[in-house]
């Protein structure tokens, strides 16, 4: 508490005294760096979804609050490991959210899906939040044991979260994306020794990815120009595009194969929109897209069945970590492999050229 008050007076008071006085005050380290980082920005929807309401509820708190975060930790003196109180809205990621010394000690995380990641050092503290809020498990509860394509009203829309990094990056060890029966996927991606955290690829204030340092190593000029396996998995005949590349054809592939499910199998036709909960709208033109007048609540989507809430899920994993072929990209490729299969069993897809890592 007496730290994150000190940094709130010292921005203050940095405005109201003489400039002969600001010299003497003392430096924050890095405070231009955590300026520009999201994690400062007061105005951005992650600290301003709540203003309406005037607190975090406490389901939000933890990772869009940092007196939450602290609160989940145990930092304010509660029992760690549950947020108590609602937060104070536009209570932003600070210095104190991850210094406060309960969060240095942290080693280890447990993910939606129930799996705990242990030894992490550091980079625990940002896999707490980065690690989406849904898993295998949680799609596996809502389908029961409805049969693959049946419309069902106690069917919805699943939606991981965002920028689920930790679960890309751990894999099948935390089970974060949908993993069909059967298969089996790729855990913990493994990068060099010195580029194995995430601060050893992010900077840890500013969170800018270090580019240089990935593109010097690969010989490309561009991040997303780096691939090692010389496969091509998305079967178009370009070996030389980057990784991302690949992940990003069988993504859109499976937006496409949703697509048709939806209106062949399903009866009703579906259109996807990154921005606007709940992702999945009726598509009332068929015009394959969400339209202006069809990006609204009333009008989600709601013919669901198990084999299109599985599809729509990985689809949503994959579109909300946009760092996934630096993650994971073994694991993004195989679950993207799999939602195809799956829905090519139903509808056509081009599956005979696509190669599963």
């Amino acid at each position: 508490m007496l730290m994150r008050l000190g940094l709130v007076m010292l921005l203050a008071l940095a405005a109201a005294v003489p400039a002969a006085a600001q010299e003497k005050m003392p430096a924050i380290p890095f405070l231009e760096a955590w300026l520009a980082s999201s994690h400062a920005n007061v105005k951005s929807e992650s600290f301003t979804h709540w203003d309406k309401d005037g607190k975090v509820p406490v389901s939000c708190a933890m990772c869009h609050s940092g007196p939450g975060f602290v609160d989940f930790l145990g930092g304010d003196g509660s029992p760690a490991g549950k947020v108590d109180h609602p937060a104070p809205i536009r209570s932003v990621i600070d210095c104190v959210t991850c210094h406060d010394k309960n969060a240095r000690s942290l080693e280890s995380v447990k993910f939606p899906s129930g799996m705990t990641a242990s030894n992490l050092g550091p980079s625990a503290r940002c896999m707490v939040c980065h690690q989406g809020r849904q898993s295998t498990p949680s799609v596996n509860r809502q389908v029961g044991n409805l049969s693959d394509d049946t419309v069902s009203k106690n069917l919805g829309f699943i939606n991981v979260h965002y920028r689920a990094a930790a679960a890309t990056l751990w894999g099948t060890e935390a089970k974060g994306a949908y993993e069909y029966p059967g298969k089996s996927y790729h855990g913990r991606f493994a990068h060099t020794p010195s580029f194995n955290t995430c601060t050893q690829c992010h900077d840890a204030h500013r969170l800018t990815v270090d580019a240089k340092s990935c593109t010097t190593c690969h010989g490309r000029k561009d991040m997303k120009a780096i691939r090692q396996s010389r496969i091509d998995f998305d079967g178009d005949g370009n070996t030389g595009e980057g990784i991302s590349g690949e992940i990003e054809t069988l993504h859109q592939a499976l937006g496409q194969a949703i697509t048709a499910y939806a209106a062949q199998v399903a009866k009703s036709p579906i259109a996807y929109d990154a921005h606007h909960h709940p992702y999945y709208f009726v598509d009332k033109n068929g015009n394959g897209k969400a339209d202006a007048d069809e990006i609204n609540r009333a009008n989600g989507y709601t013919s669901w069945t198990p084999r299109l809430v599985k599809a729509a899920y990985n689809y949503q994993f994959i579109a909300k970590d946009p760092g996934a072929y630096a993650h994971n990209p073994p694991y993004a490729l195989q679950i993207l492999y799999d939602s195809l299969e799956s829905l090519a069993a139903r509808v056509p897809v081009k599956l005979a050229r696509m190669k599963r890592p």
